[in-house]
């Protein structure tokens, strides 16, 4: 066995060779894959295999197409059969929920050049005829829809690998794991240890088990998993065609043919877990005892929508072991704390996602940066907050509710809260609903009592109003916005000023009382990130930014050395915050403070240490909303004292609290973009208007990368729209937009109402090739073409003037 290899993928299951084989396609040949077993051990060999094009996530739909194009590409490439069956998929909706959620995949699928189109119950029952669609209100069909073989995918993909000249050693348990002072690894192996720059932990069911050799604990936690497939049935065996598999979610199963039968799978509401506490290490081609009792009411269902499917035999059950994250997403890329650890697990609609998960994956380890960005993914979105108990809760609810709509804004309540401020009981006695943003619990909105939750649809629903009360509130008086779900950092040393100007792109303040916004540049040359920087004193620095992108900006910080005797650290815990906005922020901040907060004396982007009814704030005065204010930023010790005093005075103002749904409209007035919504690596300075704020003659992180495309033409540019909501529903984020005539022009990043504007609103990206300011478009909420006006300049206050008033 060979000593020494580029990347080391531990575990031969579907991801792991798709991962091996995408390193070799792009050069890495001397990469090698160790499985403890045979290839296809653990999950992937029993899985049914479906695939499918679309997804709710714009860029996973892009990797899914990939992937399903990449099946008939490896068969010519490899001779190796994938045993691609494709004879459409149909899928129904019995709701009018779920009708807006099929109709807007079918805009999303125009938008993307992909087949996926409303039939009727006709034209439906012509494609499948054994089914009966009476109780059926729209139906889509994708004709790309089917299924694959799941041996035949894996051994394609190995034998692809094999060609390009990388490795693959079978019944080789991998025993060890240990980092290297020059950041390179020691594998180690019953055959041997294998010195390689990267490891690759793509260990599917034992991903936990090889994590923990690396000091790493993962939210990953398995379950059993169900499906079934009949005897022959004499109508599908006489059948002169393949039949399309039928995607009933509002039934909760899934049905379609396999080989002369039918095969039919659910997602059970009596799940059940599986390995809580680690899988066997001799689990291999196993399967759980049959147990389809619990399936049984989604069977039920099944077979009334197939009824030839209820008088037929049972040939073979398969109850067999899933690993999920806790929200159905995979657990994916490079660990921050450590150097070259790549993770992929928890992946549930594999077969949907291998190709592109593969050569994304590939991407990051040898170019640095996948072509798009996967945050939806990328595991720095958990942190040690999620821990068991949290993880158990959240795979539960994401397994009973696998084919559940998930609304727009919808928060669900599983395993929370994981995180909490002191003050969160008092908000909660004032009506806070919450939302969860990096584990933390944050007021959405304030409910004139307490207990009241959201409801949940595609349409303006039970918080619209009162969100619409607070805007107006901040807009005309002043309002209180808790933003302890920001993150924190403190840079101290004599080089703090040094390491900052290092890595990021904007100038970094040199004098005290002064801020600065400033872009973090991907490796791409796209926007990783955004920051406010404060210098709070001779050799002390605060940077605010992204909570939900706190673990993964720290790979960016990882990449420029701090000078000695600089330190870094992540405050986030012990920093709480308040941004204090709106036209009376000053009057109401001035009866709190000695501190002159005259526009004269504290100007926009200036900060102060200062004290606010006894408490001590760092206070800057910049505000995300678009109006007058201050973000005061305390130790989280003080924060219900701080609290408490804020919020007394607001109400002497005609004021009070504010939550974040209300900051999402106030910033879309103002076309302010957020991080993860609208700024992305994937998109260049130039097309979101944040060049301004980069500064050539100083070096920063990537610098080179932004010189290579920053004289390139646009080829998105970030917008407003002013939309037309006849639906009674606002843009949320993800709808296409096209020109009058159905030309593609862009999509929806963000939307709200803008409830001191009288608008609806959409931020988005928009081809400037295609469109231009002043245009009439289409926005597709709720799949419906909605008239829209590209607008020329955010419709709140343009110029900036009560911002720095």
């Amino acid at each position: 066995m060979k000593t020494h290899a580029q990347a080391v993928v531990i575990g031969g299951g579907l991801a792991g060779c798709s991962i091996l084989y995408h390193l070799a396609k792009l050069g890495w040949t001397d990469s090698i894959l160790l499985e403890r077993d045979e290839l296809t051990s653990g999950s992937t060999w029993h899985a049914a295999a479906n695939i499918h094009g679309l997804h709710d996530n714009n860029n996973i739909t892009r990797i899914q197409h990939y992937t399903m194009n990449l099946y008939k590409e490896l068969e010519q490439e490899t001779g190796q059969g994938c045993g691609v069956f494709q004879p459409g998929s149909l899928y129904l909706a019995q709701t009018e929920e779920r009708e807006h959620q099929l109709r807007l995949q079918e805009a999303k699928a125009r938008f993307y050049g992909l087949n996926f189109h409303e039939v009727s119950r006709e034209q439906a029952k012509e494609l499948h005829p054994l089914a009966q669609f009476d109780d059926i209100r729209c139906i889509m069909y994708e004709p790309d829809g089917g299924n694959v073989d799941p041996s035949g995918v894996t051994h394609a993909y190995a034998a692809g690998a094999r060609k390009m000249g990388a490795t693959i050693e079978r019944f080789c348990p991998v025993i060890g794991t240990e980092q290297q002072d020059d950041g390179s690894w020691i594998v180690r192996t019953e055959k041997g240890d294998i010195h390689t720059q990267w490891v690759v932990n793509a260990s599917g069911l034992w991903g936990r088990e090889v994590a923990a050799l690396a000091g790493l604990e993962l939210p990953l936690q398995p379950t059993e998993h169900q499906y079934f497939v009949t005897e022959t049935i004499d109508e599908v065996a006489n059948l002169s065609r393949r039949l399309p598999s039928i995607a009933d979610r509002d039934g909760e199963y899934y049905f379609r043919q396999e080989g002369n039968g039918l095969l039919i799978g659910a997602y059970e509401k009596d799940m059940k877990f599986w390995a809580e506490n680690g899988t066997p290490l001799d689990f291999a081609h196993d399967l759980f005892p049959d147990d389809l009792d619990r399936i049984m009411e989604n069977v039920i269902r099944a077979t009334e929508r197939v009824p030839v499917a209820a008088t037929a035999g049972v040939k073979r059950v398969i109850n067999g072991p899933m690993i999920w994250s806790p929200d159905s997403n995979a657990l994916w890329g490079p660990v921050p704390e450590l150097k070259n650890y790549f993770m992929c697990g928890g992946i549930i609609p594999g077969f949907s996602q291998s190709g592109g998960l593969g050569l994304l994956a590939a991407q990051w380890m040898i170019e640095g940066e996948p072509q798009y960005d996967m945050f939806a993914w990328d595991l720095a979105r958990f942190g040690d907050w999620a821990d068991k108990k949290f993880t158990k809760a959240r795979v539960e609810d994401q397994y009973t509710h696998r084919f559940a709509i998930h609304f727009p804004n919808e928060e669900r309540s599983a395993g929370r809260p994981a995180r909490v401020r002191p003050a969160y009981e008092m908000q909660k006695e004032m009506g806070a609903v919450f939302g969860m943003n990096c584990g933390w619990e944050h007021p959405l909105w304030f409910a004139d009592k307490p207990g009241v939750v959201d409801t949940n649809s595609f349409t303006r629903q039970n918080w619209w109003a009162p969100v619409g009360e607070e805007v107006r509130m901040l807009r005309e008086n002043v309002g209180v916005i808790d933003i302890s779900n920001f993150a924190n950092y403190v840079i101290k040393g004599p080089g703090a000023q040094e390491w900052l100007d290092k890595l990021v792109a904007n100038r970094v303040p040199s004098e005290v009382g002064r801020s600065c916004l400033t872009p973090l540049i991907g490796v791409r040359g796209g926007i990783a990130g955004d920051f406010t920087i404060t210098k709070v004193a001779d050799g002390e620095y605060m940077m605010v930014g992204s909570g939900m992108a706190e673990r993964y900006h720290q790979r960016f910080f990882n990449m420029i050395d701090l000078p000695e005797g600089t330190t870094f650290e992540v405050a986030t815990n012990r920093i709480a915050g308040f941004n204090v906005a709106g036209p009376k922020a000053r009057d109401m901040l001035q009866r709190m403070t000695n501190t002159d907060l005259s526009n004269e004396a504290f100007r926009f982007m200036r900060s102060a240490t200062i004290e606010v009814a006894g408490v001590t704030c760092l206070a800057i005065r910049v505000s995300f909303t678009g109006d007058l204010g201050w973000e005061l930023h305390c130790a989280e010790a003080d924060q219900v004292r701080l609290y408490t005093a804020l919020i007394e005075r607001a109400r002497e103002f005609d004021g009070g609290p504010v939550g974040g749904r209300a900051l999402g409209s106030l910033r879309i007035e103002k076309g302010y973009g957020s991080w993860g919504r609208e700024y992305s690596p994937e998109y260049w300075p130039q097309e979101v208007a944040l060049e301004r704020l980069i500064k050539l003659d100083k070096d920063f992180l990537n610098k080179d990368a932004y010189l290579a495309v920053k004289d390139n033409p646009s080829r998105e540019v970030l917008s407003v729209f002013e939309v037309d909501a006849v639906h009674d529903a606002d843009a949320s984020g993800g709808e296409p937009i096209f020109t009058k005539d159905g030309k593609s022009v862009g999509r929806v990043t963000s939307g709200a109402y803008g409830y001191s504007v009288g608008k609806s609103l959409a931020i988005g990206y928009a081809d400037p090739s295609v469109a231009q300011p002043g245009d009439e478009l289409e926005v597709f909420i709720l799949g419906k073409p909605h008239k829209a006006i590209f607008l020329a300049e955010p419709p709140f206050d343009p110029k900036g003037e009560r911002l720095r008033g």
